[in-house]
């Protein structure tokens, strides 16, 4: 028996051709695919290096400006504190508005001490040592005025009347401080009789009453007097009694005498009672 060999053909149709039958892909669409993969990624780093670029670049210009900004800041602040210290804001003139009775001049002389401080070193503690030793000052209030100007306004005390004490008459305020120690009653000025002196509540029931009166009425108003806080009297010129009462509704009893005093004058009445404003009578 003779065996003749057997030819087997190429496996899976035939060599070089593609299993289950895919077409091959060209040579050239897999370069062409990496060059594009390649630009892609160039463009891509090219886009990141322009954004890292654009973003230092306004990074520094966003500093900068802070910068500039920041030493103008500084530059003005320099130039501001050194102005203000410097001797063309010093102290030279002290100009006093307000004073009556106490003469400007001692007022400016207090101040002396102070001339040549820079405006701005001027403490309120240092104000109110030099205005101290004035005891007719009630208020004050400071304006500074550059280059070296200051301001002192000044509130004096408004007197009430006088009382009698164991070295003569003493002109007072509503607070009981001595405005001044005259030989006689100022003309307008009531004699003030209370007992227990300034510190009493009689005295700063007067006091609240002689306050509360207008001018018209003031004018003719020579004594007041009050033994407690409820039972004020007034006098006026020629001896004409005024029953007051307590310092209550002052303000309303000085406007009920005014017009009770209108429509009968003093000399003639006996005497007024406006203790009770709604009901005040003349007798």
């Amino acid at each position: 028996m003779t065996t003749e060999p057997i030819e087997l053909g190429p496996l899976n149709g035939g060599a070089g051709e593609p299993a289950d039958g895919a077409a091959s892909s060209p040579p050239g669409a897999s370069r062409a695919a990496k060059r594009a993969l390649a630009a892609a990624a160039r463009e891509r780093r090219r886009y990141e290096r322009q954004e890292v670029r654009r973003f230092t670049k306004r990074s520094r210009r966003r500093r900068m400006a802070w910068a500039v900004a920041g030493g103008a800041v500084a530059l003005v602040t320099i130039g501001v504190v050194a102005g203000a210290y410097s001797p063309l804001m010093a102290l030279r003139e002290v100009r006093v508005e307000g004073a009556q009775r106490i003469p400007a001049a001692q007022i400016v002389a207090a101040f002396e001490g102070e001339l040549g401080t820079p405006l701005p070193l001027i403490a309120r503690d240092a104000v109110h040592d030099a205005l101290a030793d004035f005891s007719l000052i009630e208020t004050y209030s400071t304006e500074t005025i550059p280059p070296g100007t200051l301001v002192v306004r000044i509130v004096e005390r408004t007197p009430v009347g006088v009382i009698e004490a164991d070295d003569g008459l003493a002109l007072v305020d509503g607070a009981g401080v001595v405005i001044e120690r005259p030989a006689e009653r100022p003309e307008g000025q009531p004699l003030i009789t209370v007992d227990g002196g300034t510190a009493s509540d009689g005295f700063r029931a007067v006091a609240a009453v002689v306050r509360s009166l207008p001018a018209d009425v003031r004018a003719q108003l020579v004594a007041a007097s009050a033994e407690t806080a409820d039972d004020v009297r007034l006098e006026l010129a020629g001896g004409v009694p005024v029953l007051w009462g307590s310092a209550s509704e002052s303000v309303v009893k000085a406007v009920v005498l005014s017009r009770l005093m209108a429509v009968a004058p003093p000399d003639s009445v006996a005497g007024y009672d406006v203790s009770s404003p709604e009901s005040a009578v003349t007798y």
